[in-house]
């Protein structure tokens, strides 16, 4: 399905898309067009990097240490959680995020935009493994447009004659000059599960600000988010649709160094803002029926001090 020299007679673009071999004989997608460059590993159609032409540093973190391996998943980049979120509901020993991240997704289209930008589509590859754990039928799908922004769109269509019910979110790490300067903007007033403080809800008031390891879920809010980064000197701005959730996320130094696979102060260089659908916000998807969550992520100058 993902062999290489297929991929690249069917679905190469030139002077735009080419697959390549990444390490452990998993294949990427790599993108350079006029408006920007990103790579995106077909192993859970997991975005590796994105970053607009023009500006000085990449948009999407990923660890020194990150490597694609086979049926693992990779520190950084945009990991797909689906079809649910954190750990399993009633199955301890199911994996935490669901199994999409780590599972073959298959190119089924590309093309060029008049605009300059890259499509291309994915969809997730069922198997025997998976259907032990998410016994539905179903088809999920994966479409990137790589352009002045980076807009992803993951949709699932219930093909089973029973509802059902997904959790997901798209992982997002951000590259960051340095956490303890950043501010994520348009949370305010919203209620959150303060995971890093035993579950307690709270409500956000004012920008979030980092001080020491974060883990919230903001629930029912639809709204826009925006990371202030006065180090490197702009803001990535983050819109949604088809999201009730939003997830912020660092470990710092204690737990990053606990995980092991950050590298050196790498956690000073991220921040996830996580575009979701988790706790009561789960989406129910009736048969015949289909829910898309969709971002788009955008870069612009910071505003004047």
């Amino acid at each position: 399905m993902n062999n290489l020299e297929t991929l690249n007679n069917r679905y190469a673009i030139a002077d735009q898309l080419r697959f390549k071999e990444a390490e452990e004989s998993l294949v990427v997608a790599e993108i350079s067009n006029a408006l920007s460059s990103a790579t995106i590993c077909l192993q859970g159609a997991h975005v590796m990097a994105w970053q607009p032409v023009g500006t000085s540093a990449p948009v999407i973190w990923l660890s020194q240490l990150a490597k694609p391996t086979p049926g693992k998943s990779i520190r950084g980049g945009v990991p797909v959680c689906w079809p649910w979120f954190g750990a399993h509901p009633t199955e301890t020993g199911f994996p935490a995020h669901g199994y999409a991240r780590t599972q073959p997704w298959v190119v089924t289209g590309t093309r060029a935009l008049a605009d300059g930008s890259t499509e291309i589509d994915m969809m997730l590859k069922h198997s025997e493994a998976t259907r032990t754990t998410w016994p539905h039928p179903c088809k999920v799908e994966i479409l990137f447009t790589v352009g002045k922004t980076l807009k992803i769109a993951l949709t699932t269509t219930n093909l089973d004659d029973v509802d059902f019910v997904i959790g997901e979110a798209l992982h997002t790490y951000f590259h960051v000059g340095d956490i303890a300067e950043v501010r994520v903007l348009g949370l305010d007033g919203c209620e959150y599960m303060d995971k890093a403080d035993g579950g307690m809800r709270r409500q956000q008031q004012g920008a979030i600000v980092f001080t020491d390891e974060t883990d919230r879920v903001y629930v029912n809010t639809e709204t826009e988010c925006v990371i202030e980064d006065p180090r490197l000197g702009r803001r990535i701005r983050i819109a949604k649709s088809g999201s009730r959730s939003t997830v912020v996320w660092t470990p710092w130094r204690e737990k990053a160094d606990k995980m092991g696979d950050f590298g050196a102060d790498g956690w000073r260089e991220m921040v996830c803002v996580e575009s979701a659908n988790a706790l009561e916000n789960t989406v129910t998807v009736k048969p015949d029926g289909k829910h898309t969550l969709a971002v788009e992520y955008a870069v612009e100058p910071a505003c004047p001090a």
